[in-house]
């Protein structure tokens, strides 16, 4: 088992990492009743794209002898209705260093081709900016 999530009511939601024991809660929207204290489910859908290809680039960036500390992504989330649903999620990847053209296409690639960005619905507009120093 991966992870175990319990209501807690009111709208909000605790999940628990089996295998850490890390949690973290969620809330409806205020946009769908709820309170927006927390990330909502649909949030950590789009900020899991953005860990994802942070993940990935930073395990490609090891690789290479490239250290991207302190590289940080900015996501924006935008909501369709008639089903209501995530329709686009903008990412835009911010480099505290400089690169040569070879490591930016290779570090850029491998962003794009992280699992999450695999598993998502390809109705749903994914834009990816990288913005190098």
């Amino acid at each position: 088992m991966t992870s175990k999530v319990t209501y807690q009511g009111d709208l909000r939601a605790e999940s628990l990492h089996v295998k850490s024991g890390n949690t973290f809660i969620t809330d409806a929207p205020t946009d769908n009743n709820g309170k927006g204290e927390a990330f909502s489910p649909t949030d950590t859908v789009a900020t899991g794209l953005a860990s994802c290809m942070l993940t990935v680039m930073g395990i490609k960036a090891r690789d290479m002898g490239v250290d991207m500390s302190g590289t940080t992504a900015e996501v924006t989330k935008t909501m369709a209705s008639d089903p209501r649903r995530i329709s686009k999620i903008e990412v835009v990847i911010n480099f505290p260093i400089e690169a040569d053209p070879k490591t930016k296409a290779i570090l850029e690639r491998t962003a794009n081709t992280c699992p999450v960005h695999y598993s998502l619905h390809p109705d749903i507009e994914k834009d990816i900016t990288f913005n190098w120093q």
